[in-house]
């Protein structure tokens, strides 16, 4: 079978387990996708279980107006063959935050560059692609802290009033702080550095107290 017979067999699944009243609620919150057959993560992740890894198969995926297609391929694509070179064909995809945090879950916080991948990601003005990659390193083992710390400086810079760069820095905070309590100590020097934005408020107002049951 080519690309695209595995993706017709593959949407005769997801086809299934459609669910409209979903589709319109996601639709009215701002999860828009060309075709949206409303099936839950928790089923997709069950079919993509079911399927081979293809990392050629999960760009075709990817590159499809269809969310289930571009969720499914988060988690066929092969975290190994996902280097430098391919950042650009991911983030292009970014569309939403639904998207962001499943590639986040799936596939970017087992990639080895994630330290690069961070570097890259996190000046961008596209909240969501910021989002995925600060998400993606607040899973991933590789992940250092000082480019974590660089990252967020960067994110928060680019990104001045967003809620969702707000999340993603805590969770990064208390994933790198959680690995190494020395880490502690440096989180209200990185705060200071931050100019004053409704993001940077977003940090400080959750980062408190989440530290403090560490």
């Amino acid at each position: 079978m080519d690309n695209t017979q595995r993706m017709i067999a593959l949407l005769g699944r997801v086809r299934k387990q459609m669910n409209g009243a979903v589709s319109e609620s996601m639709a009215t919150h701002g999860q828009n996708y060309g075709l949206n057959y409303g099936v839950s993560i928790a089923t997709l992740r069950e079919i993509a279980a079911g399927e081979p890894k293809d990392y050629a198969f999960a760009k075709y995926l990817y590159q499809q107006q269809v969310r289930e297609l571009k969720l499914l391929a988060t988690h066929l694509a092969e975290p190994e063959k996902l280097d430098t070179h391919e950042f650009p064909f991911w983030s292009r995809g970014i569309a939403n935050a639904e998207l962001a945090e499943e590639l986040a879950f799936a596939l970017l916080s087992k990639i080895y560059d994630i330290n690069s991948l961070m570097g890259v990601w996190s000046t961008e003005s596209n909240e969501m692609v910021a989002y995925a990659a600060l998400m993606a390193a607040a899973r991933n083992e590789r992940t250092t802290t000082e480019v974590a710390f660089i990252a967020i400086e960067n994110s928060v810079k680019a990104n001045p009033e967003s809620r969702y760069i707000a999340e993603a820095v805590v969770a990064l905070l208390v994933y790198v702080a959680s690995r190494d309590k020395s880490v502690k100590v440096g989180i209200p020097h990185l705060l200071e550095r931050l100019n004053d934005s409704p993001t940077k408020r977003h940090i400080e107002e959750e980062i408190e107290w989440r530290l403090e049951y560490m």
